[in-house]
């Protein structure tokens, strides 16, 4: 039987990322003065926002690798510490804390036994390195931040006025950021449309707080 494919980010993972990367670039893009802009301050504008997400893109993939290192070495250390804990009652208490609050409330003490069984009969302690999957990951969360940048930079390459461009950069970004939010919404099993408007509105606001902050 083949295994089946499974991608190395959740949705939720790839949607938090483009929408990272859309509001940095905004940030940017919205702090262009429209009425004073040359072409040389557009060229500086999108030199600016495409070496923004470059940095945040190397910086968030970073953070991933090293999230991936934090779970797994914690991991390490509660599969040695159940293992050395010579109380089995306490040595399942301990494996109940790890659980999502969701399996935490619904497990029995039958099935927490037999966790706890699963676990001492282990005979090589979890990996806690990192793998070629994971480097994959990173570079797909570098590439989902610096991507989100092109759609929205894209109509000050185009020749017309920076005001324009910057009309038709915001509705690409409306759009982009309701989209996030339709998917997001799907993803958690809720109300797509509604969520897609908040997307709007938080990103907006987030936009507008970068920006007065001097971000």
């Amino acid at each position: 039987m083949r295994r089946r494919w499974q991608p190395i980010l959740s949705p939720g993972e790839r949607l938090s990322e483009v929408m990272f990367g859309l509001i940095m670039a905004l940030s940017i893009t919205g702090s262009l003065s429209v009425a004073e802009s040359g072409r040389s301050a557009v060229r500086t504008m999108l030199v600016g926002a495409i070496g923004c997400n470059t940095a945040w893109g190397f910086v968030d993939a970073m953070m991933y690798l090293l999230s991936l290192l934090t779970e797994r070495y914690r991991t390490r250390a509660l599969f040695r510490a159940v293992r050395n804990e010579q109380d089995s009652r306490r040595a399942q208490e301990m494996i109940a804390d790890r659980l999502p609050p969701l399996l935490a409330d619904g497990i029995g003490e039958a099935e927490l036994e037999g966790l706890w069984r699963q676990v001492v009969g282990m005979t090589t302690a979890p990996a806690a390195g990192l793998t070629g999957r994971d480097l994959l990951g990173a570079l797909g969360v570098f590439f989902l931040v610096f991507l989100s940048t092109l759609p929205v930079a894209l109509p000050f390459l185009l020749p017309i006025e920076p005001l324009r461009a910057l009309r038709l950069s915001n509705g690409v970004a409306v759009a982009m950021l309701f989209g996030l939010g339709y998917r997001l919404g799907r993803y958690v099993a809720g109300p797509p449309i509604l969520i897609g408007l908040v997307a709007v509105l938080v990103g907006a606001v987030l936009v507008a707080v970068t920006i007065a902050l001097g971000g």
